[in-house]
């Protein structure tokens, strides 16, 4: 018999569907800047750089709302979600539309003619990152996607150390906060030291997971305050909630604190605009300025009322479908800008941005809703279906908005951990 999930586990938040088309936009628009070569402007070629920080954007939201549903149940006192079908929902979300994007990337751009066998399996499988010092023509934005892989693979992991196996924080305390203290740690050390001392050449080192843990922490702490908010009504809740949820119900004061750190990221204090490997204290400056700008972005997305034009506006149909469509822009979009490029004959670095931009744009989202239609949503009606590993005592499955989030980006944060190739 199926036990019925408690209130305050399977929540959406539609204004977030929509923060990760601005997520998804902001990212595209960087690639036509560097195509353009308009990272070299004065005026606005560095904040242009910038707007990579929409990967950060995709990593918090993937902490939030693939950790939720971890720490919502823990409160309820119900049994976790099932590992095995959490992985196979994240199988079903990323793997087709990426196969399809690599077959055809290979296949078509002249700059992988070269590749063998070896090199189809290797980037089929997301491991480039981890043996080599390239990524494919067309595919370097997928190193955010192996490292998003990384991080679902290590969540239940990470679950497991935050929550005692004891249900419900009146029984004794979990250790979310703390282990999310341990992730920031983690990517401070990496970064500083063992990415260093590790580096021999060869691989991506620095565009591995622990790099990034700090943006997926920021993700895990706010699920642990929203879950909070939620189900400790009417009783007073802890400091750190109270501030985040009245941070989160003024929009305006988030989005304008954010854009005043994008302009302290865009100055030399987070490293060179261009490509230049900047200096270890630079790229974790970078690092941290990002997960607090991507964190003051997704909070009113949260914890906005939802009767407040922020959410109403978000909440609207064309945003939420245009997230909707994010992972096939994500995907399609460099392979679909060189085409462009090479029939409009924009030349690398040569100006015409804004066209540039416009037609890769247009062109995304028409390719991103044919696949959406054709590929992704038959192939999510599987989600339901128990895989052969899959726990056979789940009582539910995570919520509609964890279903959804796929967090991957395309556009490194730090300059350092650039692949050498023809695209950031």
């Amino acid at each position: 018999m199926v036990r019925p999930v408690p209130s305050g586990i399977d929540v959406t938040f539609p204004a977030l569907d929509s923060l990760r088309a601005v997520a998804a936009i902001a990212v595209l628009g960087t690639h036509a800047a560097f195509w353009s070569g308009a990272y070299s402007q004065p005026a606005w070629g560095t904040t242009l750089a910038r707007l990579d920080v929409g990967v950060a954007i995709f990593f918090v939201l993937s902490g939030f709302l693939l950790s939720r549903p971890w720490i919502a149940r823990h409160r309820a006192g119900v049994p976790a979600p099932s590992t095995g079908r959490y992985l196979w929902k994240r199988v079903l979300r990323l793997g087709p539309v990426y196969v399809i994007t690599v077959v055809a990337t290979l296949a078509v751009l002249p700059g992988n003619r070269d590749a063998g066998p070896g090199d189809w399996v290797t980037t089929l499988f997301m491991g480039n990152i981890y043996v080599d010092d390239t990524l494919p023509d067309g595919l370097t934005q997928m190193w955010s996607l192996a490292t998003e892989v990384a991080f679902y693979v290590a969540l239940p992991i990470l679950m497991w150390l935050a929550l005692s196996r004891r249900t419900g924080w009146d029984r004794r305390p979990d250790r979310t906060l703390a282990v999310a203290a341990g992730m920031f740690v983690v990517t401070v050390v990496w970064l500083l030291d063992l990415s260093v001392r590790w580096d021999h050449g060869g691989t991506m080192i620095r565009l591995w997971l622990p790099s990034y843990l700090t943006w997926f922490a920021v993700g895990l702490v706010f699920a642990w305050c929203d879950v909070r908010a939620r189900v400790d009504q009417p009783q007073p809740v802890d400091r750190l909630t109270a501030v985040l949820s009245e941070m989160g119900r003024s929009p305006g004061l988030c989005w304008a604190a954010a854009a005043a750190l994008l302009a302290v990221a865009a100055t030399p204090v987070a490293g060179p605009a261009d490509l230049t490997p900047p200096t270890l204290e630079a790229a974790l400056t970078k690092n941290l300025l990002y997960a607090a700008i991507a964190g003051l972005v997704i909070l009113p997305g949260i914890f906005a009322h939802t009767d407040g034009y922020f959410v109403r506006i978000l909440a609207h149909p064309v945003p939420r479908h245009v997230g909707h469509l994010s992972y096939g822009v994500f995907c399609i979009h460099l392979l679909l800008l060189e085409l462009i490029s090479d029939w409009r004959e924009i030349t690398l670095f040569e100006g015409r941005g804004l066209e540039l931009f416009a037609l890769t744009l247009m062109a995304s989202l028409l390719v991103a809703e044919a696949l959406y239609r054709a590929v992704e949503l038959p192939v999510l009606r599987l989600r339901n279906v128990r895989p052969p590993w899959a726990r056979s005592s789940e009582t539910s499955a995570p919520s509609a908005n964890a279903t959804k989030s796929w967090g991957a980006t395309s556009a490194p944060a730090q300059p350092s951990s650039e692949p050498k190739g023809r695209h950031q």
